[in-house]
């Protein structure tokens, strides 16, 4: 797949929750059309190549290395042509000060990674079938 046609983008390092959170995507026909980023610094670098198309949702962790999280979701939503991204934060943190950050940064929902797989993959498939089906942004 070309990174021009994502529909949905992982920003996740940790290989065992990018597998996992790609697999339950897949199990609803939703990972078609993913590109996956390890880091902040690759994810920005993504949006800095005028020549991608934006995707539909971004699926963001916070715990990042190189460039945060949180300052990825800053970069995006003060970028005129990402601000409009629907951002889900996919996280372990439980931190209030990460949640309260996160909200006002521009974050469009916070979720805490659940421990046990089937839960997450629920969680995961419900996220994509919301922004990527149901919901309607401004075209």
């Amino acid at each position: 797949m070309a990174p021009k046609d994502a529909e949905i983008l992982l920003v996740e390092d940790n290989a065992n929750d990018a597998e996992l959170t790609m697999r339950a995507l897949k199990q609803r026909n939703l990972a078609n059309q993913l590109l996956l980023c390890r880091d902040g610094a690759e994810a920005l670098e993504y949006f800095g190549d005028r020549t991608n198309g934006v995707p539909k949702v971004i699926l963001l962790d916070l715990k990042l290395p190189k460039v945060d999280g949180l300052e990825v979701l800053r970069q995006l939503k003060a970028d005129e042509r990402t601000k409009a991204i629907p951002v889900v934060v996919l996280t372990s943190s439980r931190e209030e000060p990460d949640i309260e950050r996160a909200y006002a940064l521009g974050a469009n929902s916070y979720i805490v990674k659940p421990v046990d797989f089937e839960a997450f993959a629920r969680a995961v498939a419900d996220v994509g079938l919301y922004w990527l089906l149901l919901n309607h942004p401004p075209h």
